[in-house]
């Protein structure tokens, strides 16, 4: 595995620095630990090469910068750097739906909302950017991604924030699964990377059922609506299995939660009986979408129903998720570790992680070295390759 992250004699742009706020400590230690790693990964295969590497920090123990945002008793905040940050390249790192962590304003007790977050990220950003070779952002859950258009006299909320980020002096954003990644026309000028875990989803749920058959007479990939198409149909493409989709209809007379209530799903399709379906989308939200997509499927005489969803919200709680595995309506949900995950859905029987910790690495080390990116924004030829390797038996490797 070394050979993939040793870039011969292209040396990083400037020392390495991962800015975590507190949303994401954990899933930057595991990043950080990848980055460790590759780079020793990397010395050792130039010193068999006979060649050697001289740089400023490049082999360390932690590429995480030493950063906080503390608040004051009204709830205003800063942000406080403990390290020089002169001529490095800076990898901010954000996760905008973490509601766990809390804080105090005039004694009263508030949690943080993805508007806090993104301040802090500012803050952070704002306490850099002036020494800093290059401030990049990496923010899982594209902020207000959701309120990508205007469809009545609104904000566009979503491009407001990638201007703003830019007009401090970001050069890269980096984001996974964009709600709609034609966001990024908001800074046509400027880097907006947008990757999708789809190798990360087949791995998983391939490790969670060794025995699983991917044949068009076995198996199906459902979109859940028409803005998750693209998804479905580049993942059943890879698969070589056939594909299906719902169409929301909704009820345009009413506003229910700022949106308007779907008043039945219907399915376009071949039929699904007796095959395992994998409905794929970006997020579970309160998830009444997809429950209602998995239920239906059942009701089609559907085998298996496995979810695949890059982020995991559950703005509505783990309760009705319950039910339906119960009830046989879902047999596992699939969703990566990119946003906040509550240990009682870690927990859940019917739940799977899709680790992103290696892939997000590996970015930030091809970014940090300006090297090329397109395999990763492309993972066609892994998909194709852990499927070659599962469908000759070697469960081995296809479980690592």
């Amino acid at each position: 595995m070394a050979n993939n992250y040793v870039f011969n004699d292209q040396l990083p742009v400037a020392p390495l620095k991962i800015a975590a706020l507190e949303s994401c400590r954990e899933l930057a230690q595991k990043v950080n630990d990848h980055i460790v790693g590759f780079r020793r990964n990397d010395i050792e295969e130039l010193k068999k090469r006979e060649a050697d590497l001289h740089y400023r920090g490049y082999d360390v123990d932690s590429y995480l910068l030493d950063c906080k945002c503390p608040r004051f008793g009204s709830g205003e905040a800063k942000g406080v750097i403990n390290e020089s940050v002169r001529g490095t390249d800076i990898f901010a790192m954000v996760d905008v739906t973490n509601y766990s962590i809390p804080y105090t304003v005039n004694g009263y007790t508030n949690h943080m909302s993805p508007d806090d977050h993104f301040q802090d990220l500012k803050r952070i950003i704002g306490a850099c950017s002036a020494t800093a070779h290059r401030v990049n952002v990496i923010m899982p859950f594209l902020y207000e991604s959701r309120q990508h258009k205007r469809t009545k006299r609104e904000s566009l909320d979503c491009a407001m924030a990638l201007e703003e980020l830019v007009n401090m002096g970001v050069s890269n954003i980096i984001t996974f699964d964009a709600h709609d990644p034609r966001v990024q026309n908001a800074i046509p000028l400027n880097g907006f990377d947008n990757f999708m875990p789809t190798y990360q989803f087949v791995k998983a749920f391939l490790k969670h059922y060794p025995n699983l058959k991917i044949n068009k007479d076995s198996f199906m990939v459902i979109s859940p609506d028409e803005g998750a198409m693209d998804r479905a149909v580049y993942l059943a493409n890879n698969l070589s299995v056939d594909m299906g989709m719902f169409y929301k209809r909704r009820d345009y007379s009413r506003v229910v939660d700022g949106r308007n209530p779907i008043v039945a799903h219907e399915f376009l399709g071949s039929s699904v009986e007796g095959k395992t379906v994998l409905i794929v989308d970006d997020m579970i939200s309160s998830g009444e979408s997809m429950l209602d997509t998995a239920k239906a499927l059942k009701e089609r005489k559907a085998d298996k129903v496995i979810v695949c969803c890059t982020f995991g919200l559950f703005t509505s709680g783990l309760s009705k998720f319950d039910d339906y595995y119960s009830k046989g309506y879902i047999d596992l949900v699939v969703t990566t570790n990119l946003n906040y995950r509550p240990k009682e859905l870690l927990d859940r029987e019917w739940y799977v992680e899709a680790d992103i910790s290696k892939y997000m690495a590996a970015i930030i080390n091809s970014l940090n070295h300006d090297v090329s990116i397109s395999t990763a924004l492309n993972p066609t030829a892994k998909i194709q390759n852990i499927l070659k390797k599962f469908h000759s038996n070697d469960r081995c490797e296809t479980t690592r």
